[in-house]
């Protein structure tokens, strides 16, 4: 009984100690919210034009009351016909402000459709929105982490 308890307790303290060992090496930073999309022929141009006119002010206002700390699209050119071409990325300051629920900062993000879309009848914000599921389809997001390696 004694042995089986040191070794769990050892393994306990293993499991622990690695990811303190990994963060010898690099300090954490903000989290990056990757989206893929690949844009449907001919309309690259009106999904620019969407973005522009629905996801630039709705982001700039989030950064500006604190949800976000940036965001940033970026372009690509794709080199086979399932690759992406346009990623939508959003910096977050942790893992948590990424993922977790957080009920506040729900009731700012819809003030803030409410606000750009002048209702705030979901379903209408909904409805408004659809015409960029003709635009691109979803490839997928992922979450990276930035890091600042620490000098010898």
């Amino acid at each position: 009984m004694k042995k089986s308890l040191m070794s769990v307790i050892i393994a306990m303290c293993a499991m622990m100690a690695a990811p303190a060992l990994a963060q010898e090496h690099y300090t954490e930073g903000a989290v990056r919210e990757v989206s893929y999309y690949r844009t449907k022929p001919g309309q690259f141009d009106e999904y620019m034009k969407y973005l522009r006119a629905n996801f630039l002010p709705q982001q700039e206002e989030a950064k500006k009351q604190g949800l976000i700390v940036g965001y940033s699209v970026l372009l690509n050119t794709p080199s086979n016909p399932e690759d992406w071409d346009v990623v939508i990325v959003t910096l977050h300051k942790s893992f948590g402000a990424a993922l977790d629920y957080n009920q506040a900062d729900e009731e700012k993000m819809k003030a803030i459709s409410s606000k750009h879309f002048k209702t705030a009848d979901e379903q209408k914000q909904r409805e408004m929105t659809s015409k960029r599921f003709d635009m691109r389809d979803y490839r997928g997001t992922r979450y990276f982490r930035e890091v600042t390696l620490k000098p010898m």
